[in-house]
């Protein structure tokens, strides 16, 4: 008998669970441990083969049924009850078909276009072919870099990219003038074929006709019989003042073209703003730090704060300490969408002035001379806790080693 999990334990479902249950049960865990989503993870990948097992048993009632009375032994060669193969059998190549026959898609892939990203809310790959061959293009991502100041104030942007699309010499039919499509002996003109391991049955595309159901005798010269050339494409788009890091703008239809007339995917823009030697941003705020004179600090005055939209006056207040904050309303970053304004944060640091001499170290020194304890308010509370913590240690009983 094989030491394998229980179907029920392996999607965390009870025995009682229904077909749409354990759907999705399945999905979360084809979520989690998918190989597209952990690349070279072998124990993540393991989990992702077990979970489509259980799910191809347990989706099927037949199956389920057996299982439910025998357990694995259902499955295992030589006890009159052919199955599986027994345990670990199922290879990825499998695992990965099983699950695309399941949510819909094509074959194993990646996030680069395919059922998987559909599947999952993301990019998608390109659509299905109707009986007419005609498919969606495969939506494309750019990872796009821009300038802190792009990002604040918008910016007009081409970019320079390479997209697959029906060849022009032959209309995206893969045949040159003299050639006519002809049904695919291997399917059936059906586009699809079906195999069997053990109880599973795969739908897939035919290997013969590409799933197009048909074969090509003279292939065109232009395309070699592919139907689809890559061509190049320049694309402007406007980026919205506002945006930051991990937005997405998708630009409708600018993906790869589709196949046999089908619509064209889009191009999904993901944008990456670099730092700015000056300022941060906090969502729709900004931030910045400005060292201030110390006599500024101490006495008050005003400064000017370099913001988004140029210098601004700031009044400092007599008696400003190190990391003190002030706040510009409605000066930081726009809502892409234009609802809301941020603020401007200022954190003020203090300056001490490098390089007197003569009068100006003469009147710093009269100065300090000047100044009493009481108008550091911070050293005098310090001063105060220092002499409590004396004052008990004398009362004190000594240990052995106390100096």
């Amino acid at each position: 008998m094989s030491q394998k999990r229980d179907c029920y334990e392996v999607l965390g479902i009870g025995r009682d669970a229904s077909e749409d249950d354990v759907k999705k049960a399945y999905r979360k865990c084809a979520m989690k441990f998918h190989p597209d989503r952990n690349p070279g993870n072998k124990e993540a990948e393991e989990k992702f083969k077990e979970a489509t097992e259980a799910y191809e048993i347990l989706s099927s009632a037949e199956l389920r049924q057996r299982y439910d009375q025998y357990g694995w032994g259902a499955f295992e060669r030589g006890n009159g009850r052919s199955g599986f193969g027994g345990a670990g059998n199922i290879d990825l190549e499998e695992a990965m078909r099983a699950f695309a026959s399941a949510f819909g898609g094509g074959g194993g892939g990646g996030f680069g276009g395919s059922f998987f990203e559909s599947l999952f809310g993301g990019i998608g790959g390109g659509g299905m072919r109707d009986h007419d061959g005609r498919a969606r293009g495969a939506d494309l991502r750019y990872d796009l870099e821009i300038d802190f100041e792009e990002a604040a104030f918008g910016v007009q942007r081409e970019l320079s990219i390479q997209v697959v699309e029906d060849c022009e010499a032959c209309g995206g039919t893969g045949a040159d003038g003299r050639s006519q499509r002809t049904t695919c002996p291997k399917c059936g003109g059906r586009g699809m074929v079906v195999s069997s391991n053990g109880f599973f049955q795969v739908r897939q595309p035919c290997p013969h006709c590409g799933g197009t159901g048909e074969i090509i005798r003279h292939p065109c010269r232009q395309c070699g019989g592919e139907g689809r050339v890559k061509v190049p494409r320049k694309i402007s788009f406007h980026v919205p003042a506002g945006v930051d890091t991990g937005s997405r703008m998708r630009l409708a239809g600018k993906g790869e073209g589709g196949s046999r007339g089908g619509p064209p995917g889009d191009l999904f823009v993901v944008l990456h703003v670099r730092e700015h030697e000056l300022f941060s941003r906090d969502g729709l705020d900004v931030h910045c730090e400005i060292p201030i004179p110390f006599h500024i600090a101490a006495l008050g005055g005003e400064i000017q704060v370099p913001t988004l939209r140029g210098d601004v006056p700031l009044k400092i207040p007599a008696g400003t300490q190190p990391g003190k904050t002030f706040v510009l309303r409605g000066l930081g970053l726009p809502d892409v969408r234009g609802h809301a304004t941020g603020d401007h944060h200022v954190a003020v640091t203090i300056e001490v002035p490098t390089g007197l001499h003569g009068n100006a170290a003469d009147l710093l020194a009269a100065f300090g001379a000047a100044i009493k304890e009481s108008n550091h308010p911070r050293l005098a509370a310090l001063r105060k806790k220092a002499a409590a913590f004396f004052a008990r240690k004398k009362t004190m009983a000594p240990t052995q080693g106390e100096p």
